[in-house]
């Protein structure tokens, strides 16, 4: 007897309409409505950022919830995934732009803290190895926020604590990192981020990111002074140079991640997949449907769906991309089967309002048309 047809299902967020558990939850629908006797496995996606945590809790970590100092300095609950001896968080739960209304005086003042008190949390659980997912914060500190939070000592001139924020940096007059040092003992880190950017200059960490943070021109000029000031400082005692590829992500928390806590860069969709297991997932796997929110040009540079597509098109599985809105791409050559749109399908406003059936509405069609193009068997042989 012919076992089941094995589907995987592992999109990521459709920002703004689904988070990529619900949306692997509609694709799941679509499948069984095409192939009802379909075995199916969601594994969500990620890319190093928003929903990073929740596609490691999807693929079984344990969940932990706690209130951290968010960006101007007020409560908020974030969570961690741990698994094993693995810590993952998100420094946008902490300090993430989503959490304030972006002003210039918010651009100055927003920290990385809440970040510091999550990884000391994670190290408190046990955890070896802490994986920090950035991108989407509110703060432009270098990660001073954070070294506090484990230990650090930021003076000014006066030999006095330094207020939290980018924007304070540039009255820095001495560091202290040896309570930090101790607090983070033997564990490891790793910054995940497909963030080049240097922390400082033109395409540095303030002079691309903070005006999205509502920074002005003068914002802008103060904390790349301060940035500069952190920099040299920290070099003195030993850091790492300023100019690392990859520095300037989420605020120069990239940066502070590997100068004071030695950590590793590494790309966020290759780190999520790592952690959710997706080598097995695809040995499992005889069709793979993917998708997210917008899948276009700057899907093909390190975003999860297309990482994936590329990874099981390796292993000669289909892959069914499906996108909240698709722009004109050499899909096939990115490892895509066939790729579709909601918004072709239903247009703008459905696909908006109505997400979740939109995109069952997709993943019923794509396989049902995939089941009828393709000559290849459903099954594959194991």
């Amino acid at each position: 007897m012919s076992r089941r047809p094995r589907v995987l299902l592992a999109p990521d967020k459709f920002k703004g309409t689904l988070t990529g558990v619900e949306a692997a939850e509609a694709m799941a629908a679509g499948v069984r409505a095409a192939m009802p006797d379909a075995d199916v496995r969601i594994v969500p996606l990620a890319d190093g950022g928003e929903g990073t945590v929740d596609a490691v809790l999807a693929a079984g970590a344990e969940e932990h919830e706690h209130t951290v100092a968010g960006p101007l300095g007020s409560s908020v609950s974030a969570r961690l995934a741990l698994r094993g001896r693995t810590a993952v968080v998100e420094a946008a739960q902490a300090c993430g732009l989503q959490l304030l209304d972006p002003t210039p005086a918010t651009a100055l003042a927003a920290h990385s803290i809440g970040v510091g008190e999550l990884i000391r949390l994670a190290l408190g659980t046990g955890a070896e190895r802490v994986v920090v997912g950035l991108g989407g914060v509110a703060c432009t500190d270098g990660g001073a926020g954070m070294a506090c939070a484990l230990g650090a000592r930021l003076l000014d001139a006066s030999g006095r604590p330094l207020p939290p924020g980018g924007g304070s940096l540039a009255d820095l007059a001495s560091v202290d990192l040896g309570p930090l040092r101790e607090t983070v003992g033997g564990a490891t880190f790793v910054a995940a981020t497909d963030v080049t950017n240097p922390l400082l200059g033109p395409h540095g960490a303030a002079g691309v990111y903070a005006p999205q943070k509502g920074a002005g021109p003068a914002e802008v000029r103060l904390l790349e002074t301060g940035l500069t000031r952190w920099a040299q400082l920290t070099e003195d005692l030993g850091a790492t140079p300023r100019d690392l590829p990859g520095g300037g992500a989420a605020g120069g928390l990239g940066w502070g991640m590997v100068a004071l806590l030695g950590a590793g860069l590494s790309p966020g969709a290759d780190l999520v997949m790592d952690l959710v297991g997706m080598d097995e997932a695809l040995a499992w796997a005889d069709l793979v449907v993917t998708g997210e929110g917008k899948l276009d040009r700057q899907s093909t540079y390190g975003k999860g769906p297309v990482a994936l597509a590329r990874s099981a098109s390796d292993r000669g599985l289909p892959v069914l991309g499906i996108g909240g809105a698709v722009e004109h791409e050499s899909w096939a050559d990115h490892g895509f089967t066939h790729v579709s749109s909601l918004v072709e399908l239903v247009g703008e406003e459905q696909a908006l309002r109505s997400a979740g059936p939109a995109l069952q509405r997709a993943t019923e069609a794509a396989v049902r048309r995939w089941m009828d193009e393709d000559t290849a068997p459903v099954v594959r042989a194991d």
